[in-house]
């Protein structure tokens, strides 16, 4: 089953809102079967700006922090197809077009899961269903992804 990570649990990972929110995210990706987790490349560009803005971190080391993202988990593209259904799906659901263009790369990437706090917990679109990480009792699909 292959996943795609929002922002925020990568946010999380690099000590944004804290230890125990950190600690959290950590525990999460390190559990995840690397092979079966994609970052989209939106993502990349929204932790950046995060790093920046609210983690106070100087752009040189928000650049490092995405480039090890990216070396660590492959990344998917905004492909125009991505865009066009993504576009489609943020009026269909009235949501926020950046957000609807992660979950468009998410599906277009054949993922199952889309780890995010951002949207409604188990919303599905063309075969993603978004899973809070950090709720619990864990989504069953997590669940079963983790053993």
């Amino acid at each position: 089953m292959r996943v795609a990570f929002d922002t925020n649990v990568l946010a999380y990972a690099e000590g944004i809102d804290g230890a125990e929110r950190r600690d959290v995210a950590l525990n999460l990706i390190r559990r995840l079967p690397q092979e079966a987790a994609v970052i989209p490349v939106q993502v990349l560009g929204e932790l950046f700006n995060v790093l920046i803005r609210k983690g106070g971190k100087s752009r040189g080391d928000a650049r490092d922090a995405l480039l090890s993202w990216r070396d660590t988990f492959p990344v998917i593209e905004t492909s125009p197809e991505v865009m066009v259904a993504a576009v489609d799906l943020a009026a269909d659901h009235q949501l926020g077009i950046w957000d609807a263009v992660i979950l468009s790369a998410a599906s277009q990437a054949g993922c199952r899961l889309l780890l995010s706090e951002d949207f409604q917990e188990g919303f599905t679109w063309a075969g993603v269903t978004v899973v809070n990480p950090f709720s619990l009792p864990r989504h069953a699909l997590l669940d079963a992804l983790l053993g």
